[in-house]
């Protein structure tokens, strides 16, 4: 199978189920989305830090393929001709929301409560962080102006919004574990 195969070089692809749109149409800039913030959380990952933070975001980004696939997924072709459904087996439930919030309450457990807002940066680690977690607020906004279109599964527009609190509080459980300058933003006067 090659990786090119000029059926998008006239402005169009296909979603699952083979309807074809132009590529700057909302369902694909929301996965398109879903898929950029996919490559930060790796980059995230191949930074030095714990182990169980990186099994974490392992399983993110498994997560956000699933998110990907509903994305891309239109009404119409959610379910095939055979009565089956196109996504059976893959979803995202409770608990993969669940696994966010635990690890959020856990984090935040061992930092101390904040008092301002925090300037992104003070480690380069860290500054990945928020980047991502701001890719996650544009994926988050296009998959809810999606879901005015079209329907789009609650529990992924769920998923997005608090994989970005996720990423805001590993950014700062990372500056603490690295001892970061956490620059707080103060308003002027």
């Amino acid at each position: 199978m090659k990786v090119y195969t000029k059926t998008g070089d006239t402005g169009t692809t296909a979603l699952f189920g083979g309807t074809r749109v132009p590529k700057d149409h909302i369902r694909i800039e929301s996965y398109g989305t879903v898929d950029e913030l996919n490559s930060h959380i790796g980059l995230i990952r191949d930074q030095e830090m714990n182990a169980h933070y990186k099994d974490i975001l392992i399983e993110i980004q498994d997560r956000l393929f699933t998110v990907g696939a509903i994305l891309a997924t239109p009404p119409e072709k959610e379910v095939l001709k055979n009565g089956e459904l196109r996504l059976k087996n893959l979803g995202i439930v409770e608990t993969d929301i669940e696994l966010l919030e635990n690890e959020i309450d856990v984090m935040e457990e061992a930092l101390p409560p904040m008092t301002h807002f925090v300037l992104p940066g003070g480690h380069t680690t860290v500054s990945y962080c928020h980047i991502a977690r701001c890719v996650c607020r544009r994926a988050e906004r296009l998959a809810v102006h999606l879901d005015h279109n079209e329907p789009v599964a609650g529990n992924a527009i769920k998923y997005l919004n608090r994989l970005s609190d996720y990423l805001f509080v590993l950014a700062r459980k990372l500056s603490h574990d690295l001892k970061a300058d956490e620059v707080k933003w103060i308003p002027r006067k």
